[in-house]
């Protein structure tokens, strides 16, 4: 109870830090006095404004206008600063009248539209709006925030150029591709960049990372200041144009949902919206209210889950040894069933603040930290409690099918599954935690700072540890001995009654000898339980052959050698455990088929004669998988349907003959004069020469059965272009 108190005052004092946060949110606009308000009336004291229509680019910026009203999926972003600007104002423009349209309850019935109608305006609406956020260069924001932030970004930004493009006294001249070369001649040190005049907007083609990169997007500078600019512009009244949105940032803001408010929020009485949008700094009240419910709601249901987590550990401890290894399992499995609820719960609470509420500004970017900040700490639980649940029950698992069922076999496995289950479930941890802080905006070269911490102190004080950790992965691997097998492990002799991850033991004699796993690993092992060569048996020659296979080899063909040798030489009595493979040396072109076996011989000419016997049926075997592949080509007249039909085809004059076998036909490649298909076949036969004249019987069937299907195998062809100018004078 004490500690429930104890939660309950830190979530209180959670919530008076939240709320003098969004108190600040609210009184900070009205501190922030327009550094450029002054600027801008002595400009327009001083001098006439030009109107927007009379600018230079307007004619340019017409024609784009037109083009994105038909059209919405192109991009953007341009290879000058002119393509991307005008695409830009006139993408958003297009995208603010069309939710300012569509946002309103009015219009929306007048044009009769039915609800399918409006749900595709809202769609291509939201997909314009998402194309011109991408000539925003937004990664100066953290990962977590930065689509958000930069949505809200590019609507201050269209305020900002509706202010810029309205208030300018001279002609605004914005260059296309051939305007930056002639701008970049003149400069002592060509850039990729254009500022646009009288303003810290910048448009720039050079990116971090991408030095290949044509296409001009706003600098990372100049979308980090555009919060800046908008608040120094927005006090300022707007010029009726036709490309102004006055409304559209208030509108994003101030309303429930992504562009468009939904229709559940439309239909509301507007005496009721008028009340639920009383703002409160960038916020509304509808805004305000909703997000403290969810967050109430999410945080009793947060509450509730850490109290049934931390119930399990106290039921673990008032049990103590009562608790059975069999009971554990289940136990671990409740404290991941519990864990499991809280991610999927945290990302629809964010949604829902994020895209339902709409939620903008510093609160969202506080609210997002907040539900980041959880669900990775959730997820390294999750992580954690499954690899820990899995590792019980996969123990559980291997006991039941070993035909056991003591809890003595149960610890043994125990002990060397799950060490590793938690060491994979906290470096899944670990790795989620320094994805928090890359997501939370901390800069990756700090982040790799953090991450040589623990393996400086690892490197001080624990390499002991580590290398008793890693020869125990290498004796369970390797398995030189087993509990209960009769070993003597370097000086001491005796059986081996446990296999640990930092340490093994060992019964003699005298006593119980604990031997560390990096000692054991360095010393000789002599295994009395496994059985050694008798004295009487006859000696043992190895037979080792290594066949070059040819550069064009498949992986089907591969398999096919594989498979045909191993049937061979499981058939030869005179080869003891025969061992196939097939191996790539650095120096090698292609693939080495490797066979080696123990034969038992005596003398160089049953050696050597039984060598030459194998070499040459292998050789015929290397062959015969090399022939198991039939390239085909069709030409391209062969209809859809004929080449529908084709597998079948090949399936069925492959199968007329009993002694093979259809794997599979295949469209490999469309290929410069025809349609390039695979057949693969596998034969059964025995002697070499049977197979030939099967392969022989099966392409003549290939041939007929294609002439009777009207499908032609074509003559290789070769195009010659000729230029015009090479054509005219020889």
């Amino acid at each position: 109870m004490r500690s429930f108190h104890r939660l309950r005052r830190r979530w209180f004092a959670a919530l008076l830090v939240a709320a003098a946060v969004l108190t600040l949110q609210v009184f900070a606009p009205l501190q922030a006095a327009p550094a450029l308000s002054s600027v801008a009336a002595r400009s327009r004291a001083t001098a006439a404004l030009i109107p927007i229509e009379q600018q230079p680019f307007y004619g340019e910026l017409e024609l784009t206008a037109k083009a994105w009203s038909d059209v919405v999926l192109d991009q953007v972003v341009g290879g000058s600063p002119q393509a991307t600007l005008l695409n830009f104002y006139a993408v958003m423009a297009e995208v603010g009248h069309r939710s300012e349209r569509l946002g309103r309850l009015g219009p929306w019935h007048q044009e009769r539209l039915t609800p399918a109608e409006r749900q595709e305006q809202i769609d291509d609406t939201e997909l314009l709006f998402r194309l011109a956020v991408k000539a925003l260069d937004a990664s100066g924001f953290p990962a977590s925030v930065r689509v958000d932030m930069a949505e809200e970004a590019a609507i201050q930004l269209k305020h900002v150029l509706d202010y810029v493009f309205t208030h300018s006294a001279k002609p605004i001249q914005i260059p296309d591709a051939a305007g930056m070369k002639s701008i970049n001649d003149l400069r002592t040190t060509p850039t990729e960049s254009w500022r646009l005049p009288g303003t810290a907007i910048t448009l720039t083609a050079e990116e971090d990372g991408d030095p290949d990169n044509e296409d001009y997007r706003f600098s990372v500078p100049t979308v980090m200041a555009i919060g800046q600019m908008y608040r120094e512009i927005q006090g300022y009244p707007v010029v009726k144009q036709p490309f102004a949105t006055p409304d559209f940032f208030s509108d994003f803001v101030y309303t429930p949902g992504y562009l468009v408010p939904p229709d559940w929020y439309l239909a509301l009485p507007k005496t009721l919206r008028q009340t639920l949008e009383i703002p409160f700094g960038d916020q509304t009240l509808f805004q305000i209210v909703a997000v403290l419910i969810s967050l109430l709601v999410f945080l009793a249901v947060l509450v509730w889950l850490v109290s049934l987590l931390l119930e399990t550990y106290r039921e673990s401890a008032t049990k103590g040894a009562g608790l059975s290894d069999w009971q554990r399992d289940a136990l671990a499995w409740r404290r991941f069933l519990v864990v499991l609820p809280l991610l999927p719960l945290t990302r629809l609470v964010k949604l829902f603040v994020d895209d339902v509420v709409n939620l903008t500004g510093l609160p969202l970017v506080v609210a997002t930290y907040f539900f980041f900040i959880i669900w990775y700490i959730a997820a390294g639980f999750f992580f954690f409690y499954l690899f820990e649940a899995l590792g019980r029950s996969s123990a559980e698992l291997v006991v039941r099918l070993r035909g056991g069922g003591s809890t003595l076999q149960l610890q043994r496995i125990n002990n060397f599954v799950m060490p590793l289950c938690r060491a994979i479930g906290a470096l899944a941890a670990i790795a989620l935690g320094y994805r928090l802080l890359i997501e939370l905006g901390l800069p990756s070269n700090t982040v790799l700072a953090f991450s040589a911490v623990p393996g400086l102190a690892i490197g001080l004080g624990a390499s002991k540890l580590l290398g008793n950790l890693f020869a125990g992965l290498s004796i369970q691997t390797d398995r030189p001995l087993r509990v209960g097998e009769f070993c003597r492990v370097g000086d001491n002799l005796g059986y081996i009654t446990k296999i640990g991850l930092r340490s093994l033991e060992l019964q003699t004699l005298e006593s119980r000898v604990t031997i560390p796993n990096a000692v054991a690993d360095e010393a000789t092992i002599v295994n009395y339980s496994r059985r050694g060569m008798r004295s009487d048996l006859p000696p043992m020659q190895a037979l080792e052959m290594r066949i070059q296979l040819g550069e064009t080899f498949s992986p089907y063909q591969l398999e096919e050698v594989l498979f045909q040798s191993r049937r061979f030489l499981a058939g030869v009595p005179s080869l003891l455990e025969p061992l196939v493979s097939i191996d790539r040396r650095s120096d090698d072109a292609c693939c080495a088929l490797i066979v080696v076996a123990m034969v038992e011989l005596h003398g160089w000419e049953a050696y050597l004669g039984l060598r030459e016997q194998l070499l040459v049926h292998l050789e015929e075997l290397v062959e015969r998988a090399e022939l198991s592949e039939i390239a085909l080509g069709l030409s391209y007249g062969t209809t859809a349907e004929q080449l529908k039909r084709l597998p079948s085809l090949m399936q069925q004059v492959v199968e007329e003959d009993p002694s093979l076998q259809f794997h599979a036909c295949r469209l490999e490649r469309i290929g410069a004069f025809s349609y390039d298909h695979v057949l693969e076949f596998r034969s059964s036969h025995l002697d070499h020469d049977d197979f030939e004249e099967s392969l022989h019987g099966l392409n003549r069937r290939i041939i007929e059965i294609l002439e009777i299907h009207g499908m032609e195998i074509p003559f290789p062809t070769q195009t010659l272009m000729l230029n015009p100018a090479d054509a005219t004078h020889p």
